[in-house]
């Protein structure tokens, strides 16, 4: 919030510089109100009276306070629903959103594997998953211990014999069950291969798949998925409500299985197999083919996402699961990790934007009238206080109202 103050916004930048042209040419103005018509009229007085009158109400106090203290009011607003905003810029930039591109593992999905299919040849789903969960008992893999988790049941560790692990391949574990040793197998379709069995790996288009043999006899297999984190549809449902054209996924995993998330969740695009370096080019590619007033997002969470992140016009990141890599290099940080405060945080810097507008159309417009009138003779120097204090208190009153924002809850804060 401190460095918030550096890195202002368009608008901000537009007053300044306003500010810093607009002062003294009025004061010039003024002067020449006041000099130059009693030099033919020879009434002093009068003319100085406008002249004063015209340099009062010229002040830009309105602009040069409310607009800053407006988009101040934005991101206070977004603090207080757990959107930390590094700069006003980017507030602007989150009301001119076109394109959300995602990061998918820890982003879309919960980063925690979960066995989604069981698939037996022979015999039923809970044998399958036992001989799995004995199969895996010994590892520490996070794939085993969603089979593990999967099964649900305590293993009995006396129906262990040796496992060997098949470095690239799986494991093969012997194991003890109704008065039968068996020699299993578990891995991928080279594992399978290598034993002389022929498996369908189009199944594993759904995610991870174990397939398991007994031997040189094959049982069945075990699909493990990264399961879509329970917020995700609602938050997109609430950005194409917001406007947001285009959602972009990017994803490490191969493109199989991103595609199948894609479809899941309605995604425009979607693009997997990629580096960190891909991602960055990808964003490229959107950069050059977006419209010059539109802003594009990406929202990640990992270190491998740092890159992306701030290369984007907008870089979001995840507060709690995320890297210290992809807060250091993100723009915008969500402590909550709730993808529906994207939602939140454009409905909030589009309120802002059009306070700012409201405030400049306002005192603009007021001033400038308020100056003809004064220039002619018809405004008094009351008219010309309202026109500079007045109208400074009314612009900050309105620009206070960026404070407020009613959450998607319907509270108030």
């Amino acid at each position: 919030m401190e460095n918030a103050s550096s890195r202002k916004a368009r608008a901000e930048n537009f007053i300044t510089r306003f500010a810093r042209v607009y002062t003294p040419v009025v004061v010039v103005l003024a002067l020449m109100l006041g000099v130059i018509p009693p030099l033919f009229t020879g009434d002093w007085g009068t003319w100085i009276y406008r002249a004063c009158s015209f340099l009062v109400v010229s002040c830009p106090c309105a602009l040069v306070i409310s607009v800053p203290l407006s988009f101040f009011g934005g991101l206070g607003a977004a603090s207080g629903q757990g959107i930390l905003l590094k700069g006003s810029n980017y507030l602007e930039a989150m009301a001119n959103l076109d394109t959300v591109v995602f990061d998918k593992t820890g982003t879309l999905t919960t980063g925690k594997f979960q066995v989604t299919s069981v698939d037996p040849l022979a015999g039923t789903k809970e044998e399958l998953l036992e001989l799995s969960a004995y199969g895996e008992f010994h590892s520490n893999h996070p794939i085993a211990h969603s089979v593990k988790e999967a099964y649900g049941k305590a293993l009995d560790p006396s129906m262990v014999g040796t496992a060997e692990e098949i470095a690239g391949f799986g494991v093969k574990t012997r194991v003890f069950t109704q008065n039968k040793e068996r020699e299993l197998y578990i891995g991928n379709a080279r594992l399978m291969e290598r034993q002389g069995i022929a498996v369908n790996a189009a199944d594993s288009m759904a995610g991870t798949t174990l397939y398991i043999a007994d031997n040189n006899t094959y049982l069945g297999s075990v699909t493990i998925s990264d399961t879509i984190r329970e917020d995700v549809p609602q938050a997109l449902k609430g950005l194409r409500a917001a406007g947001v054209k285009k959602l972009v996924m990017l994803t490490g995993d191969k493109p199989e299985v991103g595609k199948l998330v894609g479809e899941k969740l309605g995604l425009d695009e979607v693009h997997g197999g990629l580096l960190p370096g891909d991602k960055v080019g990808k964003v490229e590619e959107l950069l050059t083919k977006k419209h010059k007033d539109a802003a594009i997002a990406f929202v990640g969470d990992g270190i491998n996402d740092a890159p992306v992140l701030a290369r984007a016009d907008v870089g979001i990141a995840m507060g709690q699961i995320g890297s210290d890599a992809a807060v250091e290099a993100a723009d915008v940080v969500i402590m909550t990790d709730e993808l529906t405060k994207l939602v939140d945080t454009i409905l909030i810097a589009r309120k802002t934007v059009g306070i700012v507008k409201q405030n400049i159309i306002f005192a603009i417009g007021v001033k400038v009238l308020i100056l003809i009138l004064s220039a002619a003779g018809i405004a008094t120097m009351w008219a010309a206080v309202f026109g500079d204090v007045g109208v400074s208190v009314i612009a900050i009153l309105n620009a206070v109202r960026a404070l407020r924002y009613q959450n998607r809850n319907k509270k108030t804060h």
